[in-house]
């Protein structure tokens, strides 16, 4: 069987997905609590779902297991509690790793490009566990990434046990469908659809950088079926391991992602500026783009989709439509 830690939020419901297209048994690791998370799941049921607080017991039961996708953590940028985060996002992924590594069962996980902190140029995004001491998270959530990645650098090279296969992903600005349950941390897509389909303008922060104009603050945008992509063919990769970025390798401004939700949903191009949220200010990536030469490198030669292309898709396939969800 397959676990999927965070199997029933946005990027492992639609990994999920296409491990249920694909025949496989699955055990997804997730609270649904009493809100619409249910609802990533309801087309692609698990053949179990177990609490975190489950999950070193079940382990313990020695479950016929061939991999771990490790998708579940505390992933707003704009936590607080310190513990919870460490105990959810490293103390957790130790855990797992540790396990993996006495079983002989494959592991990936999710890493982030919140990672990189206040990285501005493009030669400053490179993977890979060679460089990373250097990094400067902004926030605790990443440098709760940080520190597994950290971690997982100095077991690999003290030659401690390490699952047989173990591939970190650095995530860059992931959206698409089943990431309505994400409140604040949704996309920026969804947030401005929301907003245009209302007839009212798609708001963007204004600059807080000297010299970068309203609207110019660029990410590298992903469409989620492309980060699913990357997934199964890691996973049908199996001599394949290491800390890989998972973006386009192409920086877009917040403008053009506007620009384009405004024609996908077919309204006119208006865009309004407001002040950055002071909660924000000195903790907000005004450009990331991932460095993809290493996955590249390894093998992975697919293409990834145009943000016009994602953004049209997301919209035409699921937000327009009663029932959005994958």
């Amino acid at each position: 069987m397959i676990i999927v830690t965070g199997g029933a939020g946005f990027i492992g419901s639609c990994l999920h997905a296409a491990l249920r297209r694909r025949g496989l048994r699955t055990v997804v690791v997730d609270r649904l609590r009493d809100g619409v998370k249910w609802r990533n799941l309801a087309s692609h049921a698990p053949d179990r779902i177990i609490t975190p607080d489950e999950l070193e017991g079940f382990l313990a039961s020695e479950p016929d297991v061939e991999a771990v996708f490790h998708m579940g953590a505390i992933s707003a940028t704009t936590a607080r509690d310190g513990d919870l985060v460490w105990s959810s996002n490293v103390a957790l992924s130790q855990m797992l790793w540790r396990w993996c590594a006495a079983r002989g069962v494959r592991m990936i996980y999710a890493s982030s490009a919140a990672t990189y902190g206040a990285a501005d140029r493009p030669e400053m995004f490179r993977d890979g566990l060679e460089g990373i001491d250097s990094l400067r998270p902004l926030n605790l959530y990443g440098w709760s990434k940080q520190a597994f990645d950290l971690w997982v650098k100095r077991e690999i090279e003290a030659g401690a046990a390490a699952p047989p296969q173990w591939a970190g992903l650095k995530f860059f600005n992931v959206y698409g469908p089943n990431e309505y349950h994400k409140g604040s941390m949704i996309s920026v897509v969804k947030v401005k659809y929301d907003e245009v389909v209302q007839d009212r303008a798609a708001k963007l922060f204004r600059s807080d950088v000297p010299g970068l104009a309203d609207g110019q603050q660029q990410r590298d945008f992903i469409w989620v079926g492309d980060v699913v992509n990357v997934m199964l063919w890691l996973f049908d990769q199996p001599q394949v391991s290491g800390l890989f970025n998972c973006g386009t390798g192409v920086a877009r401004s917040y403008l053009d992602l506007a620009h384009a939700v405004c024609d996908a949903a077919k309204r006119a191009r208006d865009v309004e500026f407001v002040d950055m949220p002071e909660k924000l200010r000195g903790q907000y990536q005004s450009f990331t783009c991932a460095d993809m030469s290493r996955l590249r490198a390894a093998g992975y030669d697919a293409p990834f989709t145009s943000l016009e292309d994602g953004i049209g898709q997301y919209v035409r396939d699921y937000l327009s439509r009663s029932h959005p969800n994958l």
